[in-house]
């Protein structure tokens, strides 16, 4: 802001980037949703007379989710592209001299190829197929500690948080996931499960009908729920339908990978809104941040479209690394 950028272009930058993490591997999201796309996916080809289906693992959906997400990044960078050219005012040239433009490069060397090679090693180990993704978590811990180490951090009170915050984040999860299976027990104990089959089934257009609409459906209740609270709770309910209507699982978990991105970045209860307004000086409004996310979430639509009409974009790299 002192350079002079346009306060809603900088809160859009930092709310659409920090969602990334939502696609972009080693994706939470992703995780968690390979695992129960797995079981259902397993379900409906047993049902079918399939009783050696095709398996879908975390590592097939973080190959997939490769292209989309490099995909978003396009999209944000050809957007702001489009500001610097046609609306230079927003986000003005930065006056560096050569001594701060050395020393911000080895800030920024020192900063960034850590945490990479960290990803790097965990995200291989899934796609090479040498570690699950729970045994690639041991991996990411023990790096974590390592570079801990180097940088001399390293102590039992940063320990004792990192594992408080873990075990928090665990016991959250968890109590959502025990609420929403409470949920689908009993929506299906209502014939609900039935309800929704057929009204997907006889929805105009056929498996692509009924796919837009369920992507309808969680981009709405973006707007107003967490992210492993769609998952537990639509996954379940919409899936099977889905998959039993010929809907690729793999092409599936992308897309609801990408479609929940807003969920984090769509007023009025996107996280990622309230994370930057608790570190937002005082001087940027809620409103900027709100209005400043919006052509972020646009792009996202646009991504979801071309994802929807091209299913190659999902589907081709993991046959390729795989094969």
């Amino acid at each position: 802001l002192r350079a002079g950028y346009d306060p809603k272009l900088a809160c859009g930058v930092i709310c659409a980037s920090g969602t990334l993490g939502q696609i972009i591997p080693p994706s939470t999201v992703l995780i968690f949703m390979g695992d129960m796309l797995a079981g259902i996916n397993a379900q409906v080809q047993m049902a079918k007379g399939n009783f050696a289906p095709t398996p879908v693992s975390v590592g097939d959906l973080f190959a997939g989710a490769m292209i989309p997400g490099l995909l978003l990044v396009g999209l944000y960078f050809l957007y702001t592209l489009w500001k610097t050219i046609f609306d230079p005012k927003s986000c003005p040239a930065m006056v560096v001299t050569d001594a701060e433009r050395a020393a911000l490069g080895r800030d920024v060397l020192t900063a960034l190829l850590p945490p990479l090679l960290l990803i790097v090693t965990v995200l291989g180990s899934i796609l090479a197929g040498i570690a699950t993704p729970t045994e690639s978590a041991s991996v990411g811990v023990a790096g974590a500690a390592i570079l801990a180490v180097i940088k001399k951090r390293f102590s039992f009170a940063t320990l004792r948080e990192a594992t408080i915050n873990t075990a928090t984040v665990t016991s959250m999860v968890f109590v959502i996931l025990l609420g929403a299976a409470v949920f689908s027990i009993v929506f299906r104990m209502m014939g609900g499960d039935n309800l929704v089959h057929e009204v997907l089934s006889d929805l105009p257009g056929g498996a692509m009908g009924a796919l837009i609409v369920v992507m309808f459906v969680m981009f709405l209740l973006g707007f107003i729920l967490d992210t492993f609270e769609i998952i537990f709770i639509v996954i379940p309910i919409t899936a099977p339908v889905l998959l039993n209507l010929g809907v690729d699982p793999l092409w599936l978990g992308v897309l609801v990978g990408v479609n929940l991105q807003t969920s984090f970045m769509t007023p009025p209860f996107g996280f990622s809104l309230f994370y930057l307004r608790g570190v937002a000086p005082a001087s940027v409004t809620t409103g900027m941040i709100y209005k400043g996310v919006l052509p972020f979430v646009f792009l996202q639509i646009v991504a979801i479209t071309l994802l929807l009409s091209f299913p190659a974009l999902t589907t081709w790299l993991p046959k390729v690394i795989y094969n």
